[in-house]
């Protein structure tokens, strides 16, 4: 066991960008998060699933943590929080959830981002930077994504990321307490990038 993990690519290395850097969370960014969270709640939440009652607790980062942890050791997800350069501003974060090896070869993209940071294009830069890491770092050949139709930034940014749409599914996610219609979008690491 040791020898096949000593021969595997680490898959959480610090991805940087010109302007942000994406980094596995640590215990140390609970301070930030929660604060960054809690500010930008109304601008996230019609976008996203229920927030927990105890979401932007200590004892539910931890939570969290663990998980990110487990998914990254079981390459079945990676979680990555974005900050600014230099600064170590917590911006937002990345999740690349659902991966599957095999004859599939592909991941799940989502993201989120502090509401005084949107709107700069450091989303995009972002998504561009960790697509490069899937494709050659994780060695996936799709990357896939779904946002809400009225999401018209989310939308934006996958487009110029350099996604292409794929269509519409159906009720596809349960987004703050009701089943939301999402536009699926795609890369392939065969694709042009931007």
């Amino acid at each position: 066991m040791s020898l096949i993990r000593s021969l595997r690519l680490d898959p959480l290395p610090v991805v940087t960008t010109s302007r942000i850097e994406l980094r596995a969370p640590v215990a140390g960014d609970f301070e930030q998060w929660s604060a960054l969270r809690a500010e930008s709640r109304d601008f996230l939440t019609p976008w996203e699933p229920l927030w927990p009652a105890d979401d932007l607790t200590r004892n539910a980062f931890r939570h969290r943590l663990r998980r990110y942890a487990r998914e990254a050791r079981e390459d079945a997800g990676y979680t990555l929080f974005l900050f600014s350069r230099g600064e170590g501003l917590l911006l937002g974060g990345i999740t690349l959830s659902n991966v599957r090896r095999g004859v599939t070869q592909s991941c799940a993209l989502g993201y989120w981002m502090g509401k005084r940071y949107a709107g700069r294009g450091l989303m995009t830069e972002a998504v561009r930077g960790i697509t490069v890491h899937v494709f050659e770092t994780l060695r996936l050949h799709r990357i896939e994504a779904a946002c809400l139709p009225s999401n018209q930034p989310s939308r934006a940014v996958l487009r110029r990321a350099g996604f292409s749409e794929e269509g519409m599914a159906r009720q596809y996610l349960r987004i703050n307490g009701q089943w939301r219609d999402h536009l699926l979008f795609a890369m392939l690491a065969t694709d042009p990038r931007p």
